[in-house]
């Protein structure tokens, strides 16, 4: 977030760097000078224009309203504040003019996979509406914080004189125990990423995410009916992985049902040479069954 400030010449006038008490007192590089880290707890925050949060969902519920109070704008990177419907859920590209209403003086950002498949999938939902998708995503072990990273790390360092053996046999070195993750990460996709939500749908915190960060950005369930579905459900295998990857993610998306249906590819009769089609319209007459039946 520094790096991206200093790279972007962001307009800063004068900058502070708060955290836990565990980490108050350290410095922190900031252009040419180091800054002193304060302690969140203790921390006067009036004078703040602008506070960017990332130190979790606990932290943010509590400390965010407090630097609104004293007159900042939160922009906050933890699920705290995801879903709360006076908090705009903001991907630039995709919903800026929410930020013209800020009703709690708090932006919140969507999870990262969420961030990523908005850009994609905007532009299709203003064409054609978006009904359902079908969404896998693979992530980093970044997502589990510094110790997953490290985990990684140090299990591929432990077993990486045995491991063409795995080409044959999974069970060809020994790894270290895991901590972070159910089972050993690397060289390995773990079947789910985050935490299983006890609601009996068998999703996890990651998956639930996906979906209901979604539906809000692109406005679900406020139009068209019957009510659009957006689920980011796969089998079980292939839902939301862990993968062996320090901060590389991924998220392939299934082929999209729209409503009505979107639409359609032609040849024109006056190039059937062409190698480029043409995009048209399909027309309706009110006659047609799927339109009302997404059963049909």
């Amino acid at each position: 977030m520094r790096s991206l400030l200093l790279e972007r010449d962001f307009p800063v006038g004068d900058i502070r760097f708060l955290a836990s008490a565990r980490s108050a007192g350290t410095t922190l590089q900031w252009g040419d000078r180091e800054v002193e880290v304060e302690d969140t707890s203790t921390a006067d925050w009036s004078g703040i224009d602008v506070a960017l949060v990332s130190a979790g969902k606990t932290a943010s519920l509590e400390h965010s309203p407090k630097m609104v109070a004293a007159g900042a704008t939160v922009i906050d990177n933890s699920s705290g504040w995801r879903m709360d419907p006076d908090v705009p859920l903001v991907v630039p590209e995709v919903n800026a003019q929410a930020l013209n209403d800020i009703p709690k003086g708090i932006v919140a950002n969507p999870n990262c996979t969420t961030m990523a498949a908005m850009p994609v999938l905007a532009p299709l939902h203003a064409e054609a509406g978006l009904r359902s998708l079908t969404v896998a995503t693979y992530q980093a072990v970044s997502g589990a914080g510094l110790a997953g990273v490290e985990e990684l790390a140090s299990q591929v360092a432990a077993v990486l004189d045995g491991a063409p053996g795995l080409t044959h046999d999974g069970r060809a070195v020994e790894f270290p125990e895991p901590s972070s993750f159910a089972r050993n990460i690397a060289f390995n996709v773990l079947a789910h990423a985050g935490s299983f939500v006890d609601d009996g749908r068998g999703e996890t915190d990651e998956e639930q995410k996906l979906r209901n960060e979604s539906r809000k950005i692109l406005g679900f369930p406020t139009w068209r009916s019957p009510e659009p579905v957006f689920e980011s459900q796969c089998s079980p295998a292939t839902r939301c992985p862990s993968t062996p990857s320090s901060t590389t993610q991924s998220a392939p998306i299934g082929p999209p049902s729209y409503w009505p249906p979107p639409p359609a590819w032609r040849w024109p009769t006056s190039r059937r040479r062409s190698t480029r089609p043409v995009w048209t319209r399909p027309s309706w007459d009110g006659s047609d069954p799927t339109r009302h039946d997404p059963t049909a």
